[in-house]
């Protein structure tokens, strides 16, 4: 068996494995040295992702694969700023390995580049940076490149020709398989730019699975919501939707949009957003297990009425009512609650544990900060029998007297669930207690 996996003659398996390195960049250039066909197999798997990695080395070996024309243009542009450049053949066609692109990267990696050629890159204008940027794009189309995962930025400066457009019209392949879509910050001066590359995208693909909203601007052209709006409706099984905000009061219908998706979404994940009627579509998504938020308006919750698996919810004011009504709904299908709140922001406490406790034992995952040590919280914690894993962070345990301490860190000691494997005190709160805590615990632990 490892001999034919030495020789190459079972690639399925060998790819497989090396797919599994695929954060392993050390480990994998290792394996494209063992022989011919391990770095058949090992290259691309490199080149996949390159954007990602510290260096920027890398940006030379694309020009390679330019046209003759577009390398005798490059070559006279980098030799008036003093940079040697050789064209000199590859082994691989590397662009054509490309499967995630991020344009705020791409820019950064061929800024660094020139920085790293040129002792004075100052000398090197933007219209010539930019001028890289567009050759490496219209590369990675031509190339026969087709993108898993794609995030798109654009600075203030950055400005793709129309002739990248055209090509993309040309080579659909290029979006056609991507999966996940985030779309950060677009500058005033770049909306045309974005604009189009977001319909190119729109007309070209339909097997968007994740779509994150990384910086939600409700100031910008409407062009821009209508563009994601179609590309949210045009996906067929979107499973995760996550938008970040600046507290947006207005969404220009891109939440009501997610009604397209209601028999798909799986997850949602809202940061610093504000109330909006549009959340309510969340009631009607069928299969939604998963919900995140972290600082959004508390009237956000009240609006909420369905069941899930996992929540959490973080740096929020909680709202009691709403969040035992959530409790009572999901019931023994919660799995998974984090609750991270600030200045205690927890209110009627004692209501939501009981209700936790009366509503959700099914609870595997629990981490809770910015609570109080009560009898309530010891009492919840021994009732739920399946908790793995714990995260308890008690902020009013100075106002408690040293003995009555002791005596509820005993108690919580006891009754700490035999299923559970990690415990995190959250600190050094009881710390003093450690010795009592590992003494009187029968559970075990693989992490404290």
């Amino acid at each position: 068996m490892a001999s034919k996996i030495y020789m190459g003659n079972m690639p399925e398996l060998m790819e497989n494995i090396l797919n599994n390195l695929n954060n392993e960049i050390s480990s994998l250039y290792s394996c494209a040295l063992v022989s011919r066909h391990w770095c058949k197999m090992a290259v691309p798997i490199l080149w996949q992702d390159p954007f990602s990695s510290n260096r920027s080395s890398f940006i030379s070996k694309y020009f390679s694969s330019l046209g003759e024309d577009e390398k005798f243009i490059l070559k006279e542009c980098l030799e008036e700023r003093g940079i040697n450049e050789e064209f000199s053949n590859t082994l691989f066609d590397y662009a054509r390995f490309l499967k995630v692109l991020d344009t705020w990267s791409l820019e950064n990696k061929v800024r660094k580049w020139i920085t790293f050629e040129i002792i004075d890159s100052e000398l090197f204008h933007d219209t010539e940076i930019y001028h890289i940027i567009n050759l490496l794009f219209k590369l990675f189309i031509e190339s026969g490149a087709i993108l898993h995962k794609l995030d798109l930025g654009f600075s203030k400066s950055l400005e793709l020709k129309p002739e990248i457009f055209y090509i993309l019209g040309e080579n659909k392949q290029f979006f056609s398989r991507i999966q996940h879509l985030s779309l950060d910050e677009i500058s005033d001066n770049n909306i045309e730019s974005a604009l189009a590359l977001l319909k190119a995208l729109a007309k070209s693909t339909m097997k968007i699975s994740t779509i994150e909203l990384n910086y939600f601007n409700s100031d910008y052209e409407p062009q821009i919501f209508h563009a994601i709006i179609y590309i949210i409706r045009s996906q067929k099984q979107l499973k995760l939707f996550s938008l970040v905000g600046e507290y947006p009061t207005e969404f220009h219908g891109v939440i009501s949009a997610l009604e397209s998706q209601k028999n798909s979404l799986q997850e949602v994940i809202l940061d610093n957003c504000d109330f909006s009627a549009e959340f309510e579509v969340f009631n009607n998504c069928k299969n939604l297990e998963t919900l995140r938020i972290k600082n959004c308006a508390t009237k956000l919750m009240k609006l909420l009425d369905y069941k899930v698996n996992t929540l959490e919810v973080v740096d929020c004011k909680i709202d009691t009512q709403a969040m035992t009504l959530i409790f009572e709904k999901s019931g023994i299908l919660l799995q998974r609650l984090k609750f991270e709140t600030v200045d205690d922001e927890f209110q009627e406490e004692p209501l939501l544990l009981e209700a936790l406790k009366s509503f959700c034992p099914n609870i595997t995952y629990l981490s809770i900060q910015g609570i109080m040590f009560s009898p309530q919280v010891v009492e919840l914690i021994g009732n739920l029998q399946k908790l793995q894993f714990l995260s308890l962070w008690c902020d009013d345990v100075y106002n408690i007297p040293e003995e009555v301490l002791k005596i509820r860190a005993i108690q919580l000691s006891k009754i700490l669930p035999l299923t559970l494997q990690y415990f995190n005190l959250g600190g050094t709160w009881l710390e003093p207690y450690t010795d009592i805590l590992f003494n009187y615990c029968n559970a075990p632990l693989k992490k404290c």
